[in-house]
């Protein structure tokens, strides 16, 4: 009896610890700190208690047990934040309908996928774990707090952070117009699929909220409308309990999703990529609307062709919230970077650039009041590094969520590196060039025939 009573006390010990989200406590001394929204402070002191800023300035005292960082000669910073992210997710494209709100990526999240580790490396505590882009309107997507080391998917969810869904544009949606059957295969059909869907969601809320207010009524006796998922996301994005993260690159799709949301009176939207919104920076910005963008990447396809480098300062200038992102496991490790070259192109304050990857991609996550700067109450969230962090020798040292040390440089394990052994030469040269030759002739040869040289000719 003794053995079953324990067993069953371990059992309940063990479900109430599943969800439960690790707050930490932690001292740093003597650090630069940005606090981005306040300005930067010298030789100062963060304390953090149970995953909470409770104090900044000189001098404070260590409680006792405390863990404490001597961050002498290096510079504190609020952890970064990637506002359009997939690590954490093995398959972030449900592709069977244009109309995928019923689905959500915090479902799939992957706790021990590494690219979550390789991110706190670049100082990236938090990140949005976004559905893809195959879809005009795709799945809902989940804020995740990079907190790697647990087991439970529930843990890597920011609690409370506002929800989010994915909306697609352009020629990702479109398959190129090479898609047999299936809507939309153009850019007007991409238009089409967000009325209609719109119109749908809008009708669908108007039957329920004609449904509650009668059922207050004494002796009402009706059925209620049949539920839907789909139909339910699509009524709270235009009650605007959604915000709408939306795949995008020309001006003309930026201007005609902004002309439709102002139509179903839809606020929240942050378009992902906007490399044409250069062109359109005074409309994004009247509509109140924000933008995610890359520092300088473009030309991968015809439709992102026009672009600059220059675009995320003049949006900037123009009164847009921007951030830059990654889209990558691999720009996300160096996001500090990304943000750096637009003090080259275009010339951002040091403050201005940094808020692209920490107060402004939190105020697109609705999260602002959470994480994004250094202030009292506010999450636990570092990154601390060697050199200015928009120095091109700006490293990051650690990295702290919830007050807690996620990543130590000194104490990186080999193994959890890209390469085992950072110092390793790896010799990519053909030692026997004729034998790679003759070996790809082979190959040619078996898909083409022995005579494919005369052929070729």
């Amino acid at each position: 009896m003794k053995n079953i009573f324990l067993i069953l006390f371990a059992s309940c010990f063990l479900t109430a610890a599943i969800g439960q989200v690790e707050k930490g406590s932690v001292l740093i001394k003597n650090g630069t700190v940005l606090t981005i929204t306040k300005g930067n402070l010298d030789n100062t002191d963060v304390l953090v208690k149970d995953g909470k800023i409770s104090q900044i300035g000189k001098n404070i005292a260590a409680p006792a047990g405390i863990k404490v960082i001597d961050a002498t000669g290096l510079f504190v910073m609020p952890g970064i934040i990637d506002a359009h992210s997939h690590i954490g997710l093995d398959a972030i494209n449900e592709g069977t309908n244009a109309i995928t709100p019923e689905v959500w990526t915090a479902d799939a999240i992957n706790p021990f996928q590494i690219s979550i580790y390789h991110a706190l490396a670049g100082g990236t505590t938090t990140s949005h774990a976004l559905h893809g882009s195959a879809n005009t309107i795709g799945g809902q997507s989940q804020t995740i707090k990079h907190r790697y080391g647990t087991f439970d998917p529930e843990v890597m969810k920011m609690e409370g952070a506002p929800r989010t869904i994915k909306f697609a544009l352009g020629e990702n949606p479109t398959g190129h117009g090479r898609r047999d059957g299936l809507q939309p295969q153009s850019r007007m059909g991409v238009e089409f699929i967000i009325r209609q869907a719109f119109s749908e969601g809008k009708q669908y809320m108007e039957k329920w909220d004609t449904y509650n207010k009668n059922n207050l009524i004494k002796g009402f006796r009706g059925m209620p409308p049949a539920y839907s998922l789909r139909l339910e996301t699509l009524a709270d994005i235009l009650k605007g309990k959604i915000i709408v993260h939306c795949h995008s690159y020309r001006a003309d799709e930026i201007n005609m999703v902004l002309k439709v949301f102002k139509e179903f009176g839809v606020k929240k939207l942050v378009f992902q990529h906007t490399n044409e919104g250069f062109k359109v920076a005074p409309e994004i910005a009247a509509a109140g609307a924000m933008a995610s963008v890359f520092a300088d990447w473009w030309q991968y396809k015809l439709e992102v062709y026009y672009s600059t480098a220059y675009n995320a300062a003049i949006l900037v200038r123009n009164g847009v919230i921007t951030s830059i992102n990654s889209d990558s496991p691999d720009l996300i490790r160096h996001l500090y970077h990304e943000a750096g070259k637009t003090q080259k192109y275009g010339g951002l304050t040091d403050d201005e650039a940094l808020s692209l990857i920490t107060i402004n991609p939190a105020k697109q996550l609705g999260i602002e009041s959470r994480v994004g700067s250094l202030e009292v109450g506010k999450d636990g969230d570092f990154a601390i590094f060697k050199n200015h962090p928009l120095s091109i020798y700006g490293v990051p040292q650690y990295s702290i969520v919830d007050g807690i040390v996620r990543f130590d440089r000194e104490k990186d394990p080999g193994d959890m590196r890209l390469l085992p052994d950072p110092k390793e030469t790896i010799d990519v040269t053909f030692h026997d060039s004729d034998k790679y030759h003759d070996n790809c002739m082979q190959g040619v040869e078996s898909l083409f025939g022995s005579d494919f040289n005369d052929r070729k000719n």
